[in-house]
């Protein structure tokens, strides 16, 4: 017994045959009906009455299209995908093949193809990314997680900023908050050294992949040891700093941020606070109403926060440090100021050797080899301020066009390679207009022959006489 399969129009056509055998309608009428000719009709009477109903099936179905690309063709288009684009969606690799292979196919049968050939899945296919809870830690201070989030913490009523959170993975307890203008290193010194003053210091540090936590590239200052500036500070403290892949892997400070979001930036709203300072003096009281409502008590009792050892410093460590050569004229550089060590016997012993610059979160900057800080003066090389030329009046188009140039080429940026300050207060390097404004003390004119002279009677006497001179000759 043999079964085959018909369409809703050849199904119709049937029905249609079948009455017109019946003498229950005329061939004219079939063939209004069915949108045929007459004789199209008298051939679906003759096809039924030799092979039946599978006659009125389509002699076309379960073979290839007239209109189907080769076999070969196809390969061809997708041994270049294989080779090219192999990362490619459809669309993307469709206009590559017409633009740089002049092979024309449509998206869609590409599509059909990058699909049979597993080179390509659709979203609708492709199988969710799924993310297995992770359960607490066991204790307080194990593990703690900090993120930033931004946001439009005031509203209309301030400037977006970011907030600094400290959550600790056991409780769900908020440590610490502070409000600053972005994500950068010297906020999160000043976060991270009022948590430590507090809590102590914990196990580890949970965070995402930010430049502040993780080398972003690798550089001649970081290839030996792969750390930023604040992870060696961490160090230096023995904490430990764990950079989590993905977002969901730090949920817990990830959820914090969304009810931080929705909760803090109405009482914000309520205290009519719009700036980061008083954003900040009101942070504690947040935290402990927050703590109350949302704490968790953890699963075992014990503080894991440790004290600081004898030999270790919050504020010694917190902070930026790069290592400078002192030169045989006690002078180095950093960040385009030149600072002069004063000449006393201790600094004219470190001549050659390697001094730490420490820039501070709060503007201090010292020059420190091993305990000792060392005294220095600077100089800003960074100089704006040029003594104005007197030119003639035919040498105008000339001296324009030197100042263009001075222009064009005078750098006054710190160095690309030098911290961003924003999160620092204070400090010497604000100030791009010379050295005068940054500490260097000018020597101021000497007395002597010069300003004798032009404070002498008998000088300012042949000066007037010269001038009425060229008055009178002019």
């Amino acid at each position: 017994m043999s079964f085959f399969t018909m369409s809703q129009k050849e199904l119709n056509r049937l029905e249609v045959v079948q009455q017109i055998r019946a003498r229950r309608m005329s061939v004219v009428q079939a063939a209004a009906l069915l949108n045929l000719s007459r004789s199209q009709v008298h051939r679906l009477l003759q096809a039924y009455a030799k092979d039946g109903a599978s006659s009125l099936i389509s002699g076309k179905r379960g073979k290839p299209s007239n209109r189907r690309h080769s076999e070969e063709f196809r390969n061809t288009v997708l041994d270049l995908v294989r080779g090219s684009y192999r990362d490619f969606g459809p669309t993307l690799a469709c206009e590559k093949l017409a633009e740089l292979h002049q092979i024309s196919v449509s998206k869609e049968t590409l599509r059909q193809w990058m699909k049979e050939a597993e080179l390509w899945t659709s979203r609708r296919e492709r199988r969710r990314q799924i993310y297995q809870p992770r359960g607490r830690r066991d204790c307080f201070g194990e593990l703690v997680q900090i993120d930033g989030s931004h946001h439009w913490w005031f509203e209309e009523r301030g400037p977006k900023c970011a907030l600094l959170v400290y959550i600790d993975d056991a409780t769900g307890k908020l440590l610490h908050l502070r409000f600053a203008a972005s994500e950068n290193m010297f906020d999160y010194f000043h976060a991270t050294k009022a948590y430590l003053s507090q809590w102590g210091k914990p196990l580890a540090f949970y965070s995402d992949k930010h430049g502040v936590f993780r080398t972003t590239h690798s550089s001649r200052e970081d290839r030996t040891s792969g750390m930023t500036q604040f992870g060696r500070a961490l160090h230096e403290l023995n904490i430990d700093i764990i950079c989590a892949n993905t977002p969901q892997a730090k949920g817990r400070v990830e959820r914090a941020n969304r009810t931080l979001q929705d909760r803090l930036v109405k009482e914000l709203r309520l205290r009519d606070i719009s700036t980061i300072e008083a954003a900040n003096a009101y942070a504690p009281a947040f935290i402990a109403d927050f703590n109350t409502r949302f704490g968790k008590q953890a699963r075992n009792p014990k503080n894991m926060h440790r004290p600081l050892a004898d030999h270790e410093s919050i504020d010694g460590a917190m902070c930026r440090k790069e290592v400078r050569a002192l030169s045989q004229s006690l002078t180095l550089r950093y960040d385009k100021v030149l600072f002069i060590l004063d000449p006393t016997d201790a600094a004219k012993r470190l001549a050659g050797q390697k001094v730490v610059v420490c820039d501070y979160p709060d503007g201090r900057l010292e020059i420190v080899h091993g305990t000792h800080a060392l005294p220095y003066r600077t100089f800003d090389k960074l100089r704006s301020v040029h003594r104005s030329p007197v030119v003639e009046n035919k040498r105008l188009d000339d001296m324009l066009a030197f100042v263009a140039q001075m222009q064009a080429g005078r750098d006054l940026q710190r160095t690309k390679h030098g911290p961003s300050r924003i999160g620092q207060t204070n400090h010497m390097f604000a100030i791009p207009d010379g050295s005068e404004s940054n500490g260097y003390q000018k020597s101021g004119r000497k007395p002597g022959r010069r300003t004798d002279s032009m404070n002498d009677p008998a000088v300012l006497a042949r000066r007037e006489r010269a001038l009425a001179r060229i008055a009178a000759s002019e």
